[in-house]
């Protein structure tokens, strides 16, 4: 607990020793120096740092947060000063007086995420930093990461959706030496009338609703990394006011007549191809080549398919931790399914998938059936011709080598479909991508057992 106000420390440590169940020792400092003076044997659930109306601890939130999750407590009731906190790296804020329900809450929360972060830690061994890739087109990825974290050049990352670019990032901004946070600003997430504010800050009465003087990402990230994503989203006049600060390393917040400098590594990202962007008139030429000076293409995860078996494995490994779940591997139908699906989502839709059979079912193997239920349940016409190709393995996994007949394949595949989906007709008419009618057509076509015999 970092507080000057000895009251509110004596206060949490009351309740810390008079509450059965929280089993806390409660450590005080008045100051964040002062911690770092602590020589700690291990490292705490939490951390309680206070923050002042003036901003005072909000630049301790980064080194803090290094070391264990940050609640961040305040007298001040600033909405600035709570989101300010957060995006500076705290897990919480509380408004003091704090009530001790919700500071005990509060550290529950942090507890329950220490155990799910610990569980994710031993689950996987990374390959590299928090990747999970062993092809060939990764380790040169990997190679790109390590020659140029050290360099103080932007990094220009372009990448399909989910195919890791903020981890590349942070991995970046992790190996740079760099001792200021990493701060990440998803262009693409904020109203186009609150980026600025967002990046560079505002003082008092700038706008309707600043009430505070607030510092932006660029300051909270000085001397760290600042990550702008989908960089090619930003407004065209915020792109000049971006190209300023590139070229000039100095801000100014809204509404202030100061400017302030800031040493930031600029990282930035985008899903679109950022030539065409420069060609249609939407990102600006200079501000393109000034960032683009260390590109980094991340592939899609269909050009590393050696890589989704380790990432599948790693993922149930890591879901069957945190959700308690006996999982241990996937039956060889589920696999070939697994390696069949072109993964339009990439690993992030890898990911969701996994985590979804974990939640939904139980057992100790993954079967291609339940992968066919959480691809089709994914949502969008990607995930249901994934169902498709699901339900598809599932009844092929076992095919004869003769040639069999047409209807034969068909009813084997239509079965299978809706022995994944319960018999439930509509569920496994959209997966295969027909009309309900057309299955129960089919099945009225399909000969009887004397019949076929």
């Amino acid at each position: 607990m970092v507080d000057r106000d000895g009251a509110f420390r004596r206060f949490v440590r009351a309740q810390a020793n008079g509450h059965a169940g929280l089993d806390a020792e409660v450590v005080e400092a008045e100051t964040w120096r002062d911690v770092r003076r602590h020589d700690a044997s291990e490292a705490p659930d939490a951390i309680l740092l206070a923050i002042d109306a003036d901003g005072s601890g909000l630049p301790d939130i980064a080194e803090a947060a290094a070391v264990a999750p940050v609640i961040a407590v305040s007298a001040a009731g600033s909405l600035n000063l709570a989101v300010a906190a957060m995006r500076g790296g705290a897990s919480d804020f509380l408004l003091k007086p704090v009530r001790w329900d919700n500071l005990r809450d509060a550290i529950a929360r942090v507890r329950r995420r220490n155990v799910k972060a610990r569980a994710r830690k031993s689950a996987i061994a990374p390959d590299f930093d928090r990747f999970i890739g062993r092809s060939a087109v990764m380790r040169d990825v990997f190679e790109l990461i390590s020659r140029m974290a050290p360099s103080r050049a932007p990094v220009f990352i372009t990448g399909e959706s989910g195919t890791g670019k903020e981890l590349t990032a942070e991995a970046i901004h992790a190996r740079s030496g760099r001792t200021g946070a990493f701060v990440a600003i998803n262009c693409a997430a904020i109203p186009r009338d609150l980026i600025e504010s967002e990046i560079f800050g505002h003082v008092r009465g700038a706008f309707t609703g600043a009430q505070d003087d607030r510092a932006g990402a660029a300051e909270l990230a000085h001397g760290g990394t600042l990550f702008l994503d989908e960089i090619c989203e930003m407004d065209p006049g915020l792109q000049t006011k971006l190209l300023r600060f590139i070229q000039t390393g100095t801000i100014r917040r809204i509404g202030d007549t100061r400017t302030r400098h800031v040493d930031v590594r600029f990282v930035c990202a985008t899903n679109r191809d950022p030539a065409r962007e420069v060609e249609a008139g939407r990102f600006r030429a200079d501000l393109y080549y000034r960032l683009n000076v260390l590109p980094v293409t991340l592939p899609p995860l269909r050009e590393r398919s050696e890589d989704v078996l380790p990432l599948a494995d790693a993922f149930l490994a890591m879901f069957s931790a945190e959700e308690g779940r006996a999982f241990t591997g996937y039956e060889p139908a589920a696999r070939a399914l697994l390696m069949s699906y072109d993964w339009p989502g990439n690993v992030r839709q890898l990911e969701n998938v996994i985590r979804r059979v974990v939640v939904m079912n139980d057992g100790e193997k993954i079967t291609a059936a339940m992968l066919a239920l959480a691809l089709a349940t994914h949502g969008g016409h990607q995930a249901r011709a994934g169902a498709h190709s699901a339900a598809t393995a599932a009844a092929t996994a076992h095919r004869p080598a003769t040639i069999e007949p047409l209807w034969v394949q068909e009813r084997r595949i239509i079965e299978a479909a809706l022995e994944a989906f319960q018999g439930n007709v509509g569920q496994a008419a959209a997966a295969l991508g027909i009309s309900p009618s057309t299955i129960y057509r089919k099945k009225q076509s399909w000969p009887t057992a004397g019949a076929a015999a």
